[in-house]
């Protein structure tokens, strides 16, 4: 079994975070549901509510006082944000609304005038949808070739044919990890498989991001998608963190406000890196919040947040596995160290839509259904899972509550 992890305390860190003190079906919530959307901590929620409640104006406009102040701190986010994925410079940090529009610009931007006839699109059969529809729209515009890399029966990327698959790339694009199998892939090198073969590397980091210490320059990559809602911040705020030489070359993604320096009756210059990609009233409260939570991460150290979920995850395999033995399937790589704190679990007799239903009775939220990654599913040869899903307020409390859950799910359904 897994050993405990003492340097973060999960019971402590709950009382940040107002939901989880909620009762739902006559039991305090048990959420295990943070791979779709974390639960906020007051840090948050007081940042973007001091904001609206003192500060609100628009940004980048205004010279009176609070038009200033508000500016300060949606632009002191942005360097805060910087710091926290080690980025070169506040310049390659992009607001988006969320990672799905953070790799729709790259696809777009970078992807329309880069990809041509012919040209190959590598991703992975592990992708979320955020990260294969966009790259499948633009070979239906370019006349591009798509390829994926297959996964393994353990819940790996089968890397022995890279090489081959990577020949005449123009972009291979993956996931950090997999929000349906836990799975961490190599990012740095897949980056350097990319490299050698001529194309960019871009990364989907959205489930990295809240649980490991990102270091944007180490990664290798060209081009990273983040959400804040995965990682304590709001919904309604994501990031684009690009090379600044890539950047600089691509054309805008939107036009509008603030993304010129200049506008003719016949035309427009863009503005300067990085609000040449942020046309329009950006989403200011949600930046300021994402800030806090960077924050709010930082403050626990993400070293520490990682030994808690490894430990955590470790322990839950164990337990369901003694519990249930065959009768329970757990997808993705054994090992904790090799996965993020998520579990996509197949009960047998059950199906997984009915699994969260009776769950629900007791309070616990898991997510069930095909998670955005369909062609995984395919792969692994079920319509639907139920995934449940750990991060910094659970504890090994929570899943003895799953297991106690699930066998009511299991007897309810003999």
């Amino acid at each position: 079994m897994a050993s405990v992890a003492m340097t973060l305390d999960a019971n402590c860190i709950k009382r940040d975070f107002p939901a989880l003190e909620r009762i739902v079906n006559g039991h305090l919530i048990t959420y295990l549901d943070s791979a779709a959307s974390s639960q906020k901590p007051w840090a948050v929620l007081r940042a973007m509510d001091n904001y609206y409640e003192t500060t609100h104006a628009n940004v980048h406009r205004g010279v009176y006082t609070t038009a200033v102040e508000a500016t300060e701190r949606y632009e002191g986010a942005r360097v805060i944000f910087a710091r926290f994925v080690n980025a070169n410079s506040k310049r390659e940090v992009i607001f988006t609304k969320n990672v799905t529009e953070s790799l729709n610009l790259v696809a777009q931007s970078w992807g329309n005038a880069n990809v041509g006839p012919g040209d190959a699109i590598l991703y992975t059969e592990m992708e979320h949808h955020a990260n294969l529809v966009p790259w499948q729209m633009l070979a239906a515009r370019t006349g591009a070739v798509l390829r994926y890399v297959p996964v393994t029966d353990d819940g790996h990327l089968d890397l022995s044919n890279l090489d081959t698959l990577l020949d005449g790339a123009k972009v291979f694009t993956f996931t950090a990890a997999s929000n349906v199998l836990g799975t961490i892939n190599p990012v740095r090198q897949l980056a350097d498989a990319a490299h050698r073969a001529g194309a960019i590397a871009v990364c989907d980091a959205a489930q990295l991001a809240p649980h490991m210490t990102m270091d944007l320059q180490a990664m290798g990559v060209d081009f990273a998608g983040i959400t804040g809602h995965k990682m304590c911040g709001p919904t309604g705020v994501g990031v684009l963190w690009g090379r600044e030489s890539l950047l600089d070359a691509i054309p805008p993604f939107l036009g509008g406000g603030d993304m010129i320096t200049d506008v003719h009756i016949d035309g427009f210059t863009p503005n300067e890196l990085p609000w040449k990609f942020e046309a329009g009233t950006p989403p200011i409260a949600e930046v300021i919040g994402l800030g806090a939570a960077c924050d709010y991460l930082s403050g626990l150290v993400l070293d520490d947040v990682r030994a808690h979920e490894i430990d955590l995850t470790g322990y839950a395999m164990d337990v369901l596995e003694a519990r249930f033995g065959d009768r329970l399937k757990i997808h993705g790589p054994r090992d904790p160290n090799a996965r993020m704190g998520v579990l996509s679990l197949a009960l047998e007799g059950v199906h997984p839509h009915d699994i969260s239903q009776v769950l629900d009775q007791q309070g616990v939220c898991v997510r069930a259904g095909h998670h955005c990654a369909k062609p995984l599913m395919r792969r692994l040869g079920v319509g639907a899972t139920a995934r449940a899903s750990f991060y910094v307020y659970n504890e090994r409390h929570d899943v003895d509550t799953l297991a106690e859950a699930l066998s009511s799910a299991s007897d309810f359904f003999k």
